[in-house]
């Protein structure tokens, strides 16, 4: 497993240096005229200390075009793996610092969606199976459809329409009240979280379903395999059949699908964020490509390979381990 390990690693660092590479390559590619029209735009805003050719010069020392591509890059390469990706053109902050400040909105959003709807879909997919053809197959599976079918936006805008415009029990976006600053240390808590009840409840249908038909897919083919056959015929009771030995099996692909969209807890929810307003990765690395802020972009794009990396990696080494039978060479 360490010599798998360590293989891995050692190809994710390839795959991430050629998708940095062609990132950065991409970044410098737009015409110089870009850049200044964005120095110019920069010059102008109030409160702003640098002058346009300032700016001029400082984005093309982050970008590396004074140097050639592959020595520009490197360089590039050299400040990013020391955690300096430059200064954030639209929001006027170091890149690091502006997503330390929203990551973890995105993060506590992402991971109470993801609880929900691991805890909603994996039990009521292995129920359609249990009673497969029953209404209550055709009831989940329709909910699942619905959850697979439904784009981001028009359930995000469907849930605003009816509970924030039409029922007015919340605010149509954002993550505070209007007296947010004169609650309480708990107010305020209870504040946000009631902002973050809509966005919960989008990214949770619209990830249900997807798990819930895989579950379903797997716990029937577990249930009609020969050892769960054996096991009825021991004299078994179903619910031990079902709870104990379909149920480990069925995890078994489940857990490695699962592993892989842990790193997502942290690359943000872009489309919810943006239409709730929430602050978090998504809503500032949207607006951040939209105003053409090449650092942060580039680093948002680089983040997001690593995420995609660990995540391959995480599924691998959880399948290995849920199922003792896969040995890796």
């Amino acid at each position: 497993m360490l010599k798998f390990i360590i293989k891995r690693l050692l190809y994710c660092t390839l795959i991430l240096f050629l998708v940095m590479f062609f990132i950065y390559t991409l970044m410098v590619s737009l015409p110089s005229g870009y850049i200044e029209k964005q120095a110019r735009m920069l010059s102008q805003q109030p409160g702003t200390q640098k002058s346009y050719e300032q700016w001029v010069a400082e984005m093309e020392v982050n970008l590396g075009m004074d140097k050639g591509l592959f020595e520009g890059y490197f360089t590039w390469l050299g400040n990013a793996a020391k955690g300096d990706f430059g200064e954030s053109w639209n929001w006027t902050v170091p890149v690091v610092q502006k997503f330390r400040d929203v990551i973890w909105y995105s993060f506590i959003l992402s991971c109470i969606a993801f609880v929900l709807e691991t805890a909603i879909a994996i039990p009521l997919g292995i129920l359609a199976a249990k009673k497969q053809y029953s209404l209550t197959d055709y009831s989940i599976s329709v909910v699942a459809l619905v959850g697979i079918s439904m784009p981001t936006f028009f359930l995000a805008s469907l849930l605003k329409l009816v509970f924030a415009a039409n029922l007015k029990w919340f605010d149509i976006g954002g993550m505070q009240g209007r007296d947010y600053g004169q609650l309480d240390a708990l107010g305020r808590f209870f504040d946000v979280a009631h902002h973050m009840i809509l966005p919960v409840i989008t990214l949770t249908i619209i990830g249900i379903g997807g798990l819930m038909r895989y579950t379903r897919t797997n716990t029937l083919e577990v249930l009609n395999a020969d050892y769960i056959r054996t096991a009825r015929a021991k004299g078994l009771s179903e619910k031990r059949v079902i709870g104990y030995h379909a149920f480990r099996n069925t995890l078994i692909p489940i857990v490695t699908i699962i592993g892989g969209s842990l790193p997502g807890l942290f690359s943000g929810a872009l489309i919810t964020e943006t239409l709730f307003d929430i602050r978090g990765i998504g809503y500032v690395s949207y607006h951040s490509m939209i105003n053409g802020d090449i650092p942060f972009t580039m680093f948002y794009l680089a983040f997001s390979s690593i995420l995609i990396l660990l995540g391959t990696l995480l599924s691998d080494i959880l399948y290995a381990v849920v199922d003792p039978r896969v040995r890796l060479n």
